[in-house]
């Protein structure tokens, strides 16, 4: 995600050259990050929460929203003032607090669609649990349904959306990247993992050989993809770039897959010795790793002020190796951050992590 957010900081401080075009034609390979994270809310909610048959579901709404809901409102807030200091923007309070309000509204600030999309999540999750319980005996036809449903989705974001006059539409129709719709697939996919987690675990590493070189094919495939988009089709940037495209799907999905993979294969190695230091640095990072979505807007920032200096004096192809320079100050940066609300009482609760308060006795 943080990679992918770096790269199009660094596209847009390009001009027309080959080292622009190499990161366009590259960017679509880091577009399977948003769906990840959409198939981890569906496999961790499951995994809470299926076989809990006495679930208050209000309780749950509650420590959801509030959990989420606090960063979210707070941030919104505090970006839209971080950002007016970094331009020197005099922004008024009534102007601060209308720009807020249409911010925490619509989600389309900071990053922050992902709070929005899974808001509609937590809405409709009592219905989701209640399809896979009331059909046991039907999982699979229901992923299948699930998978063809945002793949027809997805042809139609591609092909005829663009061509749709929009005016008047709902907003979360015409802004579908918002829609808790747009990625139910992601959602269907990591419940059915979940439920039938053994199984596809014993299936991934059976096949994990495959599901690697397939992976592999399908990320070199996006190069194809995007001459297809550019050269063939004539599409503009946005539209090549997009990240809602039925090929991105599958392979999005297979590289969901291959991160599985991975992850068991650490799981059998991480008490071994060599690998403490970074089960630790792991450990860590998985408590964090929502505060790190929040507050990347700091290091992004930060990075696009450094960029416009450079805008002009340094050569695209320079700028195009030091962009794993950039990935390191934006993950590094991000990650300090997160970690120091992680640590410090009582910004923990800025990051989804409230720290408990021991009294006096």
């Amino acid at each position: 995600m943080l990679a992918n957010h770096t790269t199009s900081a660094f596209v847009a401080s390009m001009t027309d050259s080959y080292p622009r075009l190499i990161l366009l034609a590259t960017h679509l390979m880091l577009h399977f990050t948003r769906m990840g994270f959409m198939f981890i809310t569906g496999l961790v909610l499951f995994l809470q929460h299926y076989n809990d048959l006495n679930m208050n579901i209000f309780k749950f709404w509650k420590k959801r929203y509030k959990g989420s809901g606090i960063p979210y409102l707070f941030w919104n807030g505090f970006f839209l003032l971080f950002a007016a200091w970094m331009t020197g923007e005099k922004l008024g309070f009534s102007t601060w607090l209308g720009d807020w309000l249409w911010a925490v509204i619509h989600g389309d600030h900071f990053y922050m669609y992902y709070i929005l999309v899974t808001f509609q999540l937590y809405l409709i999750f009592p219905i989701m649990l209640w399809l896979f319980r009331k059909y046991k005996n039907y999982h699979l036809l229901i992923f299948v349904i699930s998978a063809l449903v945002q793949l027809f989705f997805l042809i139609w974001a591609k092909y005829i959306y663009p061509v749709q006059n929009h005016d008047h539409w709902p907003y979360l129709i015409k802004y579908y990247g918002n829609f808790v719709l747009a990625y139910q697939f992601y959602f269907i996919a990591g419940a059915f993992t979940s439920i039938h987690y053994q199984q596809v675990k014993k299936f991934f590493v059976e096949h994990q050989k495959i599901i690697y070189s397939l992976t592999g094919l399908l990320a070199l495939g996006t190069f194809g993809l995007y001459y297809v988009n550019d050269r063939i089709l004539k599409l503009s940037q946005h539209y090549t770039e997009l990240i809602h495209q039925p090929y991105l799907m599958i392979y999005a999905s297979m590289m969901i897959c291959s991160v599985l993979c991975v992850s068991w294969a650490y799981d059998r190695h991480r008490l071994e010795p060599k690998w403490q230091w970074f089960s630790r640095l792991v450990t860590v990072s998985s408590k964090i790793s929502f505060g790190v979505y929040l507050t990347q807007t700091f290091a992004l920032t930060f990075l696009l002020k450094i960029l416009a200096a450079l805008n002009g004096a340094a050569p695209n192809w320079l700028l195009l190796l030091c962009l794993p320079f950039g990935y390191l100050f934006v993950l590094g940066g991000t990650w300090l951050i997160s970690y120091f609300c992680y640590k410090v009482p009582p910004f923990g609760i800025l990051i989804g992590r409230p720290q408990k308060f021991s009294g006096r006795k």
